[in-house]
């Protein structure tokens, strides 16, 4: 690469060391996240992963807050809606994580792609939590490690994947957001998978304490869960993706039915987090077949009083 990376501050908008095209590449990026926000950005990806083919190959460095920066190649798809400073990534989680700046908790990042969660939750406006960043892909892990090491080295990274047990798998994919190590193929790269109990079992972390665990791993989201049973006994809560195009909602279901977790979900609508007692609220809020809606779990006192606590205090706004 060699070049140093283009800088840009979301809090003020300042682009700094880009050229006459990077900038103006600056503006189509944003101002297609604006626009495509309408539909729930479809679309938006793929013309960025074109507009990226015509620039230089750069990395840019994007400050979410005075004390994190969040790296990632310039023009990347997933990436560059972050230069639209109306745009907020996965808002149900900043809630949760804003909202929970002073609890004592461990960050468990699971899928951490290029880290972006591990950086903002170890940021001090997050409250400089202790995050563990876990992802398999080496491509990804590469950046991963850059975003850690940029931001001081306060968050740690560990390359592998989520599963039931320890064992090995094979990666798969073509979408740096969507790896996967679900089903059988013998493709791909082949990585390590470790369980969430094995980081109590390896002096990772503590078996009792508070977490929050977010999965995002594509298709194996039981599996991690089966293979967490330690873990998730504690004071912990799961944040985990639902794909919008499950209209079966089996990872909500999967917790519902066959664990002691409670199950809620941001309901934009109410602008609260409401439990989950029936499916049918999840064919309401998932809207978009191609996005991902994060759900909750916890049979954690101490997280579900929190969430309620959150509620209240989104009630006491909206009066």
């Amino acid at each position: 690469m060699g070049h140093a990376p283009i800088q840009f501050d979301r809090a003020s908008g300042a682009l700094e060391g880009a050229n006459l095209w990077e900038r103006t590449a600056a503006l189509a990026l944003s101002t297609g996240s604006k626009i495509s926000s309408h539909f729930s950005h479809r679309g938006y990806n793929r013309c960025a992963n074109l507009l990226r083919l015509a620039l230089p190959e750069r990395d840019i460095a994007v400050r979410l807050n005075p004390d994190a920066v969040f790296e990632f190649p310039y023009g990347d798809g997933y990436w560059s809606k972050l230069l639209n400073r109306a745009y907020h990534y996965e808002d149900e989680l900043e809630l949760l994580f804003l909202g929970t700046v002073d609890v004592d908790y461990t960050f468990i990042d699971g899928g951490a792609n290029y880290g972006y969660w591990s950086v903002l939750v170890s940021s001090a406006p997050y409250g400089s939590h202790k995050a563990i960043a876990i992802e398999p892909s080496s491509a990804n892990f590469a950046k991963l490690a850059n975003n850690s090491k940029i931001n001081g080295g306060r968050f740690e990274v560990m390359k592998c994947a989520i599963g039931e047990r320890r064992g090995v798998a094979h990666l798969t994919g073509t979408k740096h957001e969507a790896f996967s190590i679900a089903g059988d193929s013998a493709g791909g790269e082949r990585v390590p998978v470790m369980a969430l109990d094995d980081l109590i079992d390896d002096g990772k972390v503590a078996a009792s304490g508070k977490y929050l665990i977010k999965l995002d791993v594509e298709g194996v989201e039981i599996e991690a869960i089966k293979g967490g049973a330690r873990l998730l006994a504690t004071d912990s809560m799961i944040l985990c993706e639902e794909h919008g195009q499950d209209r079966n909602h089996t990872v909500s279901r999967y917790i519902l039915d066959q664990t002691p977790m409670q199950l809620m979900v941001y309901d934009p609508a109410s602008g609260r987090f409401e439990t989950v007692t029936e499916l049918s609220i999840l064919d309401r809020i998932k809207v978009s077949a191609h996005v991902g809606y994060n759900v909750f779990g916890t049979a954690s006192a101490f997280w579900q009083n929190r969430v309620a606590a959150l509620n209240a205090s989104a009630a006491r706004r909206m009066q």
